[in-house]
C-alpha cells in the first residue's frame, strides 16, 4: 500500500493518499468479479457435489447449469483482465513489495498475538504482518482456482495442467479449497472492516488523515 503526501502541516494530521487509483479500481472490481464467479461455481458444483452438500438456490447465480457457467467464464473474463492490470501494478510499480514484504516470523508471531488479543493497532496505510501473509495467501490461492479452474474448462488444449496436477478429479479438488480459501479471506476481510470501519471510506476515496512521521511516509 502506498502513502503519499498530498498536503503537509508540520505537527498536525495530514491528508494522506492511502490507496492509490489502481488498488480502488482493481479492488473493487475484483470485489464484483470474485462475488459473481463464487456464487455461479456454486451453482455449477451443485449439479454434482464433491461432498454430500448442496448450496442453497438463494446463494447461487445462474438458475442452471448452463447459466452458472455462462456466468462463471463471464466473470472469469473480468477476473483476468483485471488481475493483469493488478499485477502488472504490483510488480512494475513495486506495489507489492512496498506493501507486503518484508515478512518474518517474529513480526508474524507479535502481530497475531496482538490480533488475537484485539490490542493490534491499525494504522490506514500500512499492513500489518497478519495482513501481509493473508493478501499474498489470497494471491496464490486466485493462482490456484485460475490455473485448475483452466484445466477443468480445456482438458485437452491444456492437458498439461491436467498432467502435471493430477488430472481432473485432483482439479476439482484443488479447485474447490481454492475457492473454500478464498471465501474464508472474504469473511476476514469483511469482518476487519466491521472491526476498524474507517477502512472502508479509505478504500473509496484513496484519502485518510494520518499522524505520520517522514520516516513513515513513502512515495
Amino acid at each position: 500500500m502506498t502513502v503519499e503526501t498530498v498536503a503537509s502541516s508540520s505537527g498536525k494530521p495530514r491528508v494522506m493518499v492511502v490507496h492509490p487509483l489502481v488498488v480502488r479500481i482493481t479492488h473493487w472490481v475484483n470485489a464484483v468479479a470474485i462475488v459473481m464467479m463464487v456464487c455461479s461455481g456454486w451453482q455449477i458444483y451443485n449439479a454434482s457435489p464433491l461432498i454430500p452438500f448442496r448450496f442453497p438456490a438463494w446463494m447461487t447465480l445462474g438458475g442452471w447449469l448452463g447459466g452458472g457457467i455462462a456466468w462463471h467464464l463471464a466473470a472469469m473474463w473480468l477476473l483476468i483482465a483485471n488481475s493483469l492490470g493488478y499485477f502488472g501494478y504490483g510488480l512494475i510499480g513495486r506495489h507489492f513489495v512496498r506493501s507486503f514484504l518484508p515478512i518474518t516470523p517474529r513480526a508474524f508471531g507479535h502481530d497475531l498475538r496482538e490480533a488475537l488479543a484485539f490490542r493490534l493497532k491499525h494504522k490506514l496505510g500500512t499492513y500489518n504482518a497478519v495482513q501481509r501473509l493473508l493478501y499474498i495467501g489470497v494471491l496464490v490461492l486466485g493462482v490456484a482456482a485460475l490455473v485448475s479452474g483452466l484445466g477443468m474448462w480445456k482438458p485437452v488444449q491444456l492437458q498439461l495442467i491436467d498432467s502435471l496436477l493430477g488430472g481432473y478429479p485432483t482439479l476439482r479438488w484443488i479447485h474447490f479449497f481454492a475457492m473454500s480459501g478464498i471465501v474464508l479471506f472474504v469473511v476476514v476481510h469483511l469482518a476487519l472492516v466491521a472491526l476498524v470501519p474507517k477502512t472502508l471510506p479509505a478504500m473509496i476515496t484513496g484519502r485518510a488523515h494520518l499522524d505520520a512521521s517522514p520516516a513513515e511516509v513513502q512515495s
